[in-house]
């Protein structure tokens, strides 16, 4: 029954190290990106993007488990960033790729 819990944590453990790896590099990349190439792609303000993805690295730390309620939701903020807002956001700032 040990060997359970220990691969369980472990499990946990990797999750969050990359939840904890995926906001660390998103919050960089907000805040290295121009105040207005957020509002030129209609997202939220850069503060706001920046604030969010602080709370959720925060939220993390202190949980130390992506898997808790509070979890999810910085995972999910995070995943929202990587996802929605970064590549539109490079975009605008690089032009298109063609």
């Amino acid at each position: 029954m040990g060997d359970v819990y220990q691969v369980t944590g472990a499990i946990i453990w990797l999750l969050w190290a990359v939840a904890m790896a995926a906001t660390i590099f998103a919050l960089v990349h907000a805040v290295r990106q121009r105040s207005d190439a957020f509002t030129a792609v209609d997202k939220l303000t850069k503060p706001i993007w920046v604030s969010i993805l602080a709370a959720a690295l925060v939220v993390l730390l202190l949980t130390l488990t992506p898997v808790g309620f509070l979890g999810m939701i910085a995972v999910v903020a995070t995943g929202v960033y990587l996802a929605d807002v970064r590549p539109k956001v490079d975009e605008i700032q690089r032009g298109p790729r063609w």
